[in-house]
């Protein structure tokens, strides 16, 4: 019974001590209760970071954009915009439109 005693004792004996306590006391409230977490912490930089995932996405389509805004300052980028997006021809002129099965069954997806 006294081994049994002593083998306890070694792993109660931290507990006794004021510091420890108190050091486990406040790890314990930092890490769950504060309102500086590290829970908090944690979601609030996986929050970061799709946030600088969106802004790369948006700062590549305002280069796109900005790059097809020029192309569409000119007479000749204007007209070409206006022939391949809305179809439209010169008087006396004729369009043949090729779509291939491939091409109409992905747009009825996008649809």
């Amino acid at each position: 019974m006294n081994k049994l005693n002593t083998k306890y004792k070694r792993y109660i004996k931290p507990f006794k001590n004021i510091f420890f306590l108190i050091f486990i006391v406040f790890s314990v409230w930092m890490l769950f209760f504060d309102s500086n977490s590290w829970f908090i912490h944690n979601e609030l930089n996986n929050d970061i970071e799709a946030l600088e995932n969106e802004k790369e996405y948006y700062k590549e389509g305002i280069e796109k954009d900005s790059k097809e805004i020029k192309e569409l300052n000119n007479d000749k980028g204007l007209e070409k915009y206006g022939r391949e997006k809305y179809h439209m021809k010169k008087e006396n002129e004729e369009i043949y439109l090729i779509e291939y099965e491939d091409s109409i069954a992905k747009q009825k997806k996008d649809e």
